[in-house]
């Protein structure tokens, strides 16, 4: 099976960013924002650099409190996350049941290979996709079809891992099997498609599959 992996809130825990935001709430407040630009100008068929997304999001939630923020320690701060502790193990696991193991994330593909590489995650990893790629963000189908033709593989035999509900429904929409990872806080999309699997740790995972 291609396992398709998310990176952010998937794979790295983005709690680390908190000092650097102003606290959980206004981290919670700016990655909402940025991800409401990214489905906006997705469906209005624009695409926008993620990175630049992000930074803008950061600077206008900051506005809103009366603060100011440093984006650029932001950008440090996104490539320096840890991994979420079920990762690793659960990587490993998957490996050794012989599944392709990749990564597909909105990010630029230099901060998705810094991010993977400080994280340890990146010798886990067959590859590492971005939607720079393509032009073109999750949700949109493009994304997720790069990867299914980049290893010639039926959507059917693909299942996309995400602890978003919105990047659920893209590879859904986009034919891939989907696994729900439920991090806390973390629900399906009400009115969508039950994911194929819903697993609360990514340990979970390869007995699934």
């Amino acid at each position: 099976m291609l396992c398709v992996f998310d990176v952010n809130e998937t794979l790295l825990d983005l709690t680390a960013i908190d000092p650097v935001v102003g606290g959980p709430e206004l981290r919670r407040e700016w990655f909402g924002l940025a991800i409401h630009t990214v489905l906006t100008v997705t469906a209005t068929g624009g695409y926008q650099d993620f990175a630049g997304i992000a930074g803008a999001a950061a600077v206008e939630v900051a506005a809103r409190h009366g603060r100011e923020v440093d984006v650029a320690k932001i950008g440090e701060g996104l490539r320096s996350l840890p991994a979420h502790p079920d990762v690793e193990p659960g990587l490993v696991k998957l490996r050794e049941a012989g599944h392709t193991v990749v990564a597909l994330t909105n990010s630029p593909l230099a901060t998705a290979e810094a991010q993977l590489q400080n994280a340890g995650l990146a010798p886990l990893l067959d590859r590492i996709f971005s939607a720079e790629q393509v032009g073109r963000l999750k949700p949109a189908p493009e994304p997720y079809r790069q990867v299914l033709d980049a290893y010639d593989v039926e959507p059917r035999n693909a299942v996309m891992i995400a602890a978003h509900d919105w990047d659920i429904a893209g590879a859904q929409a986009a034919g891939l099997r989907t696994a729900l990872l439920a991090r806390p806080g973390v629900r399906p999309l009400p009115g969508s498609p039950e994911p194929t699997y819903t697993i609360a740790a990514l340990t979970e995972l390869a007995e699934l599959l």
